[in-house]
Order: structure tokens, then sequence, then C-alpha cells
């Protein structure tokens, strides 16, 4: 077997201890943004102050020694985390890693009951606040980037099972997407986040709305999702860098490039060429694609964080490096070489004998902390793809 190749044996195991693992603490976790869930915070004038949120976070985020549990921060279910867990979930049933009906009903059930209350439609926030440069974003609070991520999965639950609450729930999303967060200046359109009245580029949020607009059109064949969402996409494109790079979003404290927010992109640009049927976007797609596989990766297989950083090695960008070269590997047949290549690197740097996956490896030392939502969600979901590529080779001979 070619060094870079990992039998669908070995695939099982992996992904079979990652999901007992996950499934024995209930799918509920830390998060590495999950500081001003502390009780100490919330009771303390400390908590009132924007610096003091910024700095918490920015410390829990970065030392490896998990102080959660003398900061009496609980571990949570995150609707996020609990949609990607369903992806997997969908995708795991084949090999039968799960228990099929009642794992993905369950999955349904609580992705139902954690929607943000108080809303008329469907939309999904963290199980945290989390302070942002500019605000402070309460727990529960609707966002975009969350709302997109758990009614794509309740879409894929439909079309896996047919349970019609799954695509009620996911139009409702849509009609949010749409009615709350698009906005539209002449030729210049987006979606607001992390919060309703912010009308700035963030660029993945972008596009990631656009692709979950254009894949409910195609599914309901309700035509109202596809000019916002091309006209989204249009506007994400234009500001597309001349290496095929973009900034994380338009303000000046927002350019940076990293991993898994340029795979976002790419991965929602090949959806809406799919769901809205264009070719439009595809020069965007190749020169995005080259800039992702010259600038984020390692000889050994290794996913840089940032383009023009070797460290660090972050278990999130690993899961989506996977999960995109997958994803877009019609333009580039080696990708899926490179996708093994990045899990064998991450099972001998990153996988812990407890059934999990490290946060991050920096240059002298490793973070080995599990965050649920950030590490092992991730990592189920790009297993799950890469398992059903070999049940599909097994099934087709």
């Amino acid at each position: 077997m070619p060094e870079n190749e990992i039998s669908r044996e070995k695939l099982i195991e992996v992904a079979s201890r990652l999901w007992e693992y996950c499934a024995k603490n209930d799918f509920s976790g830390y998060d590495p943004y999950d500081a001003l869930n502390s009780s100490l915070v919330k009771h303390t004038p400390l908590g009132k102050s924007k610096f003091f949120r910024l700095a918490l976070t920015q410390v829990l985020k970065r030392v490896p020694v998990n102080l959660r549990p003398i900061l009496f921060i609980p571990k949570t279910q995150n609707p996020k985390a609990l949609a990607i867990f369903l992806k997997a979930a969908l995708r795991f049933s084949a090999a039968r890693i799960i228990e099929t009906e009642e794992q993905i009903n369950y999955f349904i059930n609580r992705i139902s009951e954690l929607r943000s209350p108080g809303m008329l439609y469907y939309c999904w926030g963290y199980s945290f606040p989390w302070q942002t440069r500019g605000v402070l974003v309460p727990s529960g609070s609707p966002n975009l980037v969350c709302t997109v991520f758990v009614a794509d999965a309740l879409l894929d639950a439909y079309r896996f099972s047919g349970n019609k609450h799954c695509l009620e729930m996911a139009c409702s999303a849509a009609d949010y997407i749409l009615d709350e967060l698009y906005w539209s200046e002449n030729e210049n359109a987006g979606f607001s986040y992390p919060q309703p009245d912010l009308k700035i580029h963030i660029y993945n949020a972008d596009l990631l709305g656009a692709a979950f607009l254009a894949k409910i059109a195609k599914l309901t064949n309700n035509l109202k999702y596809i000019e916002p969402a091309l006209k989204v996409a249009r506007c994400a494109v234009s500001r597309q860098n001349k290496d095929g790079s973009w900034y994380y979003g338009e303000l000046p404290e927002s350019r940076w490039i990293d991993n898994f927010h340029t795979g976002y992109n790419l991965v929602a640009l090949k959806d809406i060429s799919c769901y809205a049927e264009t070719e439009e976007f595809n020069s965007a797609l190749a020169r995005g694609q080259a800039f992702y596989k010259n600038h984020f990766f390692r000889l050994d297989g290794a996913p840089k964080y940032y383009h023009n950083k070797v460290y660090p090695v972050d278990i999130h960008c690993l899961a989506q490096s996977i999960i995109t070269l997958e994803a877009v590997k019609g333009y580039d047949k080696a990708n899926h070489r490179l996708a093994l290549s990045i899990l064998n690197w991450a099972l001998e740097n990153m996988w812990s004998n407890g059934g999990y996956f490290y946060y991050r490896v920096h240059r002298f030392y490793k973070n080995r902390i599990s965050y649920l939502r950030w590490s092992q969600a991730w990592m189920a979901l790009a297993l799950s793809l890469l398992l059903s590529k070999e049940e599909d080779q097994v099934r087709n001979g």
C-alpha cells in the first residue's frame, strides 16, 4: 500500500473510536471560545469589560492546559457541532458505525430544541457568548454562519430520511437569511454577520449564505433565493485577490488569509456553481484552489493555519482541508492523495489513545485539549467523507 493511503479498515477503526468518544460525552464539550460561559465572569464586574472579555477568551484559547473546570465553565451542546455530527452520521450509517435512525433522530430533535429563543424563524447561535473585536454576541443569539451549517445539515437529513420537519426548519432558516440578513446596495450585496445590523463583508459568511440559498432553491424549486445568492457570490468573487486568495473580511483589521475560511469559500463556490447550474465562477474556483494548495500545506502533508506561517497546525484547518480537497477534487485529481496524506499526518501527530484529536501542534509543544465542536465534530465529518468514498468504491467494484 502506498505511504499516503489508509485502508478502509483503518478509517472505520478511527471513525468508530472517535464516535464512541463523542457519544460517551453526549456530544457535549468545551470550545476554544467559551471563556465567557464562566460563572466567575458572569457574576463579577470584570465581565463588563470588553478588554477583559477579549483577553480571557484569547488566553484560554492559547494555553495548553485546560483551565475551564476551575473557572466553572460547563460543557455544552452546541447547535453547530450537533449539525456537523448529523452530517457525519448520515454518511457513517452506510458503514454501520452508528445505529442510523435513533442517532439521527436524536440530533434532529436536539437541533430543533436548541433554536434561538424568541425568533419568528428557525435560526441558531452558539452555546456561549462571544466577544468579537467590535461587538459582544450573546449566547444563543442567531448568526448567519451557525444557522447555515445547521440548516444545511437539516437539508441533508431531509434528503436522507424524508423527514418533513427538517425541510420546514431549513426553509424557515432560508427565509430568516433572506428577510433579516440579506442586504443590497446597487451592485454591492452581502449577508449581515455576526449580527443583523452589521453591513460589512465577511467573505466566507457571504459565500456560505449564498451556497445555502442556492441549495434550497434547487431542492424546493423556489427561485426567489437564486438572484440574491448569485448577487452576493458575484460580489464576493469580485473581492478575490489577484493571486486567488481572499482576506477574511473587508475591514483593515480583517485582512488576514487563513486555511479553513479559504476552504469554506472554495466549497461554497463549488456548491453555488452546482446548485445554481452556472459556470461563471469556474475561473475564481481554479485560481482559489491553486492558491490554496500552493500556500497552505507543508511537504509532509501538515496544513498551515495562515498562508505565510508554518505554525500552528490546527485540527479544524486539518479537517476542513480534507473536506475542501474532497469537495473540489474535480478540479485536481491529486486532491484525494493530499487528503489522505493530511489524515496520515493527523493520526501520527494529533490522535490520542483516548479516541479523540488534539487541538493544535505548535513548534515546541502540543495543545492536547479536546474540543467537541472545533476538533471532534469536524474530524468526524472529514472521516465520514473519506469513508463514504471508500464505500462508493466498494459498491462500484
